[in-house]
Formats: C-alpha cells, sequence, structure tokens
C-alpha cells in the first residue's frame, strides 16, 4: 500500500503596524473568508482521508484578531463605510483597491462585478482612480464594497448558505442592510476557523503542524553567509546577520501558541519555504520537533545524485524520494519527508485549467504509478510527500478548487493502492540517516530569491543594524520597550519582505511591502528611542517588472495568409503584445518553457486578423501535438482553436455552454495557415460582432484540452469593432 502524506501549507505574513494597529492589506481575513476555514470543514466530507494542515502563527494571530473583531485594515473599515458618505479619497480608493481578484475566476462569472470594472477599465492606473471614481454613484461603489468581498467568501456557503445565495441571485442595487447581512456571514466564518482545525485534530483525521512563528528563513537567520554555498561569487549585505537564537526563539514562539490555540504541541515543523541547513536541525530538534519537511531538490542535492524522471514526470529513482529520513548528527536529528515537488507543483500551477475530474484521476494515477514503480524496482511501499501552498491556488480554479478537492478525496479514499497519512505517520520509524543536510528552499534549492538581490542586500544590512542596536539599548530605556523592539525586529526577519524585492517577484502591493518592511525596522529604533537611520525612509526598491503594455491598431490590414512574413508592410497598423514573465505571488519551480512570443492583431472591415510568434516555428508547434486557440472574453464562452489533424491544418470556433458542453460553431470564412508563424482570420460575423462592439480575448497554447500557457498573461486584448470611419479616425499626415 503506497502512503500518501498530503500537506497544506497556509500562510500570510504578519501584516499590522504595531504603532498604528492598522493591516496594512486584508489577504489574512479574505483568505480566512475563502480558503481557511473552507479547506478543513470540507474534510468532513471524506472521514477516511487524512492530511497535515501546517498554520503559521502569523497568520493565526490575526485571523483570530479579526475573529473578535478586534483587528482592522482599511479596505475591511471602507468596505463597510455607507456608500454616501465616502470621501474623494475613500471613493478612490474603492475603486482602485476592490477589484483585485483574479478576473476570470473572481469577477467576470458575476455580471455586476464584471460591469463595474469595465466601468473602471481593467487596466487602469492607480493615478487614474480619483478621476475615474466620478464615473461612480454612490449605488455603483455600494454594489462594489459588497462584491469585493462576495466573491471571497467560501464556496461553502455560495452551495447552500441561504443568506449568501440571495446577495448573489439579487446580484446589484445592494442596501447598507445588504452589507451589514455580509458582515456577518464573514465574522460567522473567521469565528470558526480555529475551532474547525481544533475539531478535526480531535477527530484523527488531520495533523496541525506549524512554522516558524514569522515565517523567517532559518537558516539565513543563523548565518547569511550560508548563500555563499551555493552563490560563492555573489556580492553580500554590508553586514552578516548571524543569529540563531532568533531562529530558535521563532521556533519556541510558534510551539507556544499552537499549544495554546490547540491544546497540544505540534509534533512537525513546515520550515518557511522549506529552507533547511546544518545549523537550523538542533534548532528544531531542541525546540521538540519529531519532523521536518523540504524539497526533493534539498535531497538530490544532499545525495549528490539527480533524481531524473522521465517523460511523463516520473521519478526513475523512487527509492531514494519515496521515503523519510532522519537528518542532524545523533542526539539532536529530525526525520524530514522531501516532497514530490511536480505532483506538488501540479495541483500548485498545473491542473487548474483541466476538468476537475480528469485533473483527480490523472494525480491519482500518478500517485498509483508512483508506488508500483518502487514496489516492482524490489523497493519497500512508497511514502509520497505532496506538500503546497494551501490558499493561493484556488482563485484559478473553478468553483474555489472545490470540485477538484472533492473528485481527488473522493478518489484517494476509494484507491486500493492508495493509504492518506498524516506527516506523523509518515515520519515514523524512518532509519536511513543523512547526517548533513544541503543549505537551500524548495525554489530552486537555495536562498537567492530572499537574500540575492541589490534591494535585499540593502534591507538584510538594515535588519542586522538595527538588530546591533537591539543588543545596546541606551540606558534608561524599560524592558517593555526592548520587549516592543525585539518584537518589531522578529517580524522584519520575515521571509515575505523580501519575497516582492529585486525584480524576480512583483504585486501590486510592492511599495507597500516595503514600506512595512521599513516600519518595523524603523520602530525597532522608535522603541529603544534612537534616532531612525534616513535610509529607512527611502524605499528599498531599485527594480520595477516591466509592464505589459498592449498597443492598439493604427489602420486596416490585409495580410496574405500563409504563415510566413511575406511582407513588411501586410501586419503595419496592426496592434502587438510581447510576452512578459509572469509576476505574483505564486512561484513555479519546474515552469513551461515559454513559446508565444509575440501576438499581434489586427482588421479590416469584416474580419479580425491575429498573428503569433513563437520561440519555435509555430508549425513545429502544432506538429508537435500543441494547438492555439484564440480564447474570447468578449463575446463570452466562443473560442477559435487551430490544430493539426491526419497532416493538414484544422480550424474550428467552439462554443462553451451555459451546462459547461463545448458545441462546435459552423462558420464560413475562418482560416489560418502556419509556418514560421500562426497567421488567423475570423469573420467578425462568426463572432456575432457589428461595428463599434467591444471585443476581448487571449491567445493560448494548448497540449489537449489543458492550457500550457496564455497571452498576455494577466489581462486580455481588449478593442472595438472598426466601422468604415476607423481609417480616417486614425490617420496621421
Amino acid at each position: 500500500m503506497t502512503r500518501v502524506a498530503l500537506l497544506w501549507h497556509m500562510h500570510q505574513p504578519f501584516y499590522q503596524d504595531l504603532v498604528t494597529g492598522e493591516h496594512i492589506l486584508p489577504w489574512v481575513r479574505l483568505h480566512a473568508i475563502k480558503d481557511y476555514w473552507g479547506m478543513v470543514a470540507l474534510l468532513r466530507e471524506f472521514p477516511d482521508v487524512r492530511v497535515t494542515f501546517n498554520l503559521v502563527p502569523s497568520m493565526l494571530v490575526q485571523i483570530e484578531a479579526f475573529a473578535r473583531d478586534e483587528a482592522r485594515d482599511r479596505h475591511l473599515d471602507i468596505g463597510l463605510k455607507p456608500a454616501d458618505r465616502l470621501t474623494d479619497d475613500e471613493r478612490a480608493f474603492c475603486v482602485e483597491q476592490f477589484f483585485h481578484a483574479h478576473r476570470p475566476r473572481m469577477i467576470d462569472p458575476y455580471p455586476r462585478y464584471a460591469e463595474l470594472l469595465a466601468l473602471r477599465g481593467a487596466g487602469a492606473k492607480a493615478a487614474e482612480a480619483r478621476a475615474l471614481a466620478a464615473q461612480f454613484s454612490a449605488d455603483d461603489l455600494r454594489d462594489l464594497q459588497v462584491w469585493h468581498k462576495l466573491a471571497w467568501i467560501d464556496a461553502f456557503y455560495f452551495d447552500r448558505d441561504a443568506r449568501i445565495r440571495s446577495l448573489v441571485e439579487k446580484g446589484r442595487h445592494f442596501t447598507e442592510d445588504d452589507k451589514a447581512l455580509l458582515r456577518r456571514v464573514e465574522l460567522e466564518i473567521l469565528r470558526s476557523v480555529v475551532p474547525e482545525y481544533r475539531a478535526a485534530a480531535a477527530r484523527g483525521q488531520v495533523e496541525l503542524a506549524t512554522s516558524p512563528f514569522y515565517h523567517p528563513i532559518l537558516p539565513l537567520l543563523c548565518d547569511s553567509n550560508v548563500f555563499l554555498r551555493t552563490h560563492p561569487d555573489s556580492r553580500m549585505p554590508r553586514e552578516r546577520f548571524a543569529h540563531p537564537e532568533d531562529a530558535l526563539e521563532q521556533l519556541t514562539r510558534a510551539v507556544a501558541l499552537h499549544e495554546q490555540l490547540f491544546g497540544a504541541r505540534p509534533r512537525g515543523l513546515w520550515p518557511s519555504e522549506g529552507s533547511v541547513s546544518d545549523a537550523m536541525v538542533p534548532l528544531v530538534a531542541e525546540a521538540g520537533f519529531e519532523w521536518m519537511a523540504t524539497d526533493e531538490e534539498i535531497l538530490s542535492r544532499t545525495l549528490g545524485q539527480r533524481l531524473a524522471r522521465d517523460g511523463h514526470g516520473h521519478v526513475e529513482q523512487p527509492h531514494l524520494l519515496y521515503r523519510a529520513y532522519r537528518v542532524g548528527a545523533f542526539g539532536r536529528d529530525v526525520a524530514c519527508g522531501f516532497r514530490d515537488h511536480t505532483l506538488s507543483d501540479l495541483i500548485g500551477f498545473t491542473y487548474a485549467s483541466w476538468p476537475p475530474v480528469a485533473a483527480a484521476e490523472d494525480f491519482v494515477g500518478r500517485l498509483e504509478e508512483a508506488g508500483r514503480r518502487l514496489l516492482s524496482s524490489g523497493g519497500e511501499e512508497a511514502t509520497i510527500f505532496v506538500i503546497l501552498d494551501g490558499e493561493n491556488a484556488w482563485e484559478h480554479y473553478d468553483g474555489q478548487g472545490r470540485p477538484f478537492l472533492r473528485a481527488v478525496y473522493s478518489r484517494l479514499a476509494a484507491s486500493r493502492e492508495l493509504q492518506t497519512v498524516t506527516m506523523s505517520e509518515a515520519c515514523e520509524g524512518a532509519t536511513e540517516r543523512l547526517p548533513s543536510i544541503f543549505p537551500g528552499s524548495w525554489i530552486n534549492g537555495d536562498f537567492y530569491i530572499w537574500i540575492g538581490h541589490a534591494d535585499d542586500h540593502r534591507a538584510w544590512g538594515q535588519l542586522a543594524e538595527a538588530r546591533r542596536a537591539l543588543d545596546s539599548p541606551p540606558a534608561g530605556v524599560t524592558a517593555s520597550a526592548v520587549a516592543r523592539a525585539r518584537e518589531e525586529l522578529l517580524i522584519a526577519e520575515g521571509s515575505d519582505w523580501f519575497w516582492w524585492y529585486g525584480d524576480d517577484h512583483s504585486s501590486d502591493h510592492d511599495m507597500a511591502f516595503d514600506e512595512l518592511f521599513r516600519r518595523h525596522v524603523q520602530n525597532v529604533y522608535r522603541a529603544l528611542e534612537k534616532p531612525v537611520p534616513e535610509e529607512l525612509f527611502v524605499t528599498n526598491i531599485s527594480t520595477l517588472p516591466p509592464e505589459v503594455e498592449i498597443q492598439q491598431p493604427t489602420g486596416f490590414i490585409q495580410p496574405v495568409l500563409d504563415g510566413e512574413v511575406t511582407s513588411y508592410f501586410e501586419w503595419v497598423g496592426a496592434g502587438s503584445v510581447e510576452d512578459v514573465p509572469p509576476a505574483g505571488a505564486m512561484h513555479q519551480v519546474a515552469s513551461t518553457e515559454a513559446h508565444i512570443t509575440v501576438v499581434e492583431f489586427g482588421f479590416d472591415l469584416e474580419h479580425l486578423f491575429v498573428r503569433v510568434t513563437a520561440t519555435l516555428p509555430v508549425s513545429e508547434l502544432l506538429s508537435g501535438g500543441l494547438s492555439v486557440s484564440v480564447n474570447f472574453l468578449a463575446p463570452a464562452a466562443l473560442r477559435v482553436l487551430v490544430r493539426q489533424a491526419s497532416g493538414a491544418l484544422e480550424t474550428r470556433m467552439l462554443v462553451r455552454q451555459p451546462t459547461g458542453v463545448t458545441d462546435v460553431r459552423e462558420c464560413q470564412g475562418i482560416a489560418a495557415a502556419s509556418g514560421r508563424l500562426l497567421e488567423v482570420q475570423i469573420p467578425f460575423r462568426c463572432l456575432g460582432l457589428k461595428p463599434r462592439a467591444s471585443m476581448a480575448f487571449l491567445v493560448g497554447l494548448n497540449r489537449g484540452p489543458v492550457e500550457v500557457e496564455h497571452h498576455p498573461r494577466l489581462r486580455p486584448i481588449e478593442l472595438s469593432v472598426p466601422d468604415s470611419l476607423f481609417a480616417s479616425s486614425n490617420w496621421t499626415a
């Protein structure tokens, strides 16, 4: 029987400014009403499935504060304020901030929310918020206040709670009483989060684990120079940070809070970002943990042996990966599981675009095949560790991921080859010893994300200097003031501030993260009654990600559909958008190499034309089993698919029905040609569009029914069907 240890890691940074009391960003509260309660409550439907939840302490204390109705963030306060009493600044805040949700799954499915986004404009800049807010009536803003929260309510409530169903069905023209009702539901869910985990643990169905209190990278706290193990020639922060005592305190505080909330000490630890080193292992053991976990890349580097995979992603050395080990010197060692990052990443980054049942069958089938391969090679029964983020992925899934999770759990429970176990059960009896472990994290097996950039270096230097200031408080400073300074310092040690520095991750809130980090470090000095270094009042951000710029068409085009650059002039006047690497909170380790590099689009009076350029000739991609699709968001549910069938290029228009069934729509005039490029022609009449009608689309690259990538990555191409005046109105001398 193959044992499957599934761990969901629930994590948010500590958003509160301890001086002002404000929670700068709303994500703890919003994920609590969408994921933190719902993920564990769902298991009541599957009593035979056992899983582990890792709950980060800094997240838990914020959930509890919101549950007591003691915590506040600006999104919450402005969302609750009567719409007709909002100031101009507050109206602008609503228009700028209340659309931060995954558009395809959390905005577009709700007509009124999508309508409000269209009123603002999907590509609107923050600087335009005040002017755009003038277009919103008080009724518009009230509807926006409701939908901003309603879209985050757990899917269970959408399906079964009469209060939420009535709001969804109403859709618009909400009242202040509706907002009050939604607030009551919000508090109800917030107050159920910790009790639901406690109940699941009491049933024995769930194991609860923890992470260092404020989610720091423990190896870097022990010694920032550990980074030189993988990057020996790297520049480093101006001052070395080496405080293993802080790492131990982050661990012991985590244990204390966990015991306070759940009535028992945690047996296991997911070290922040799966980050491990020889220096942190004895600290984990000293804090009383029996097991920890990290990524397979760490095991590979520890063993000095590549864990190869075949063309289907199956591990070729399952006897190495699918077992628990004992890590560290005897007497100060802990059991350790190494996650299969391919299986974990399939859930985190791939299955969202699959039909839920197909995704679940693929996942469970891979688990069963992995166990068979180990047994057939003469090995023992496999123990497979699947560990991933338990919140962010579901924004990209249909139904907040609940159809997928239900399908996975039901198939795991029914499988005769698989047995779900907790992490403690999976790690019991580990005997194979690793006296030393390679220092790194789940991302590329190193710490580059958190200390590799010039921005990171500045922040680590600031942290080291504040830590030194804490060691020498001025005479007369009270013990309580020193304790406040220490708390601020421990918060600033968290990994999340460094995650957003540099150019490898970015979001709309980069500046907020930077400012909050510097506030915490500033507050160390303030509590100690020391001058705040001027450097801490200047942003650490030196690099910003490139923005996706969509160039609009400027004239009519009449291309020759041959898949080649027939003439320079045939696409002059077309619009274009170039590929930009994705940015955001989700980081995929083994991402698929991008193929599409440029999408061009234009029209004449009767047709939309799309040209796709890729890293390889598009004809090679198509002959290799890929297909290209033009996916329309407006008009919704239409898709033009181009693929190679029986050696010939085939184009089809697909229509997704409300039931989910896809039909083929016959329409003359759709054509495509592939060569070095792909050129597609789509008559406007096939789309049911008349002049001046709006359309929006993405270009997707697919393997079978599964989307591999789409462009633009963050927002669709939006334009209007031209009329006879288009050419003259865009003509310039």
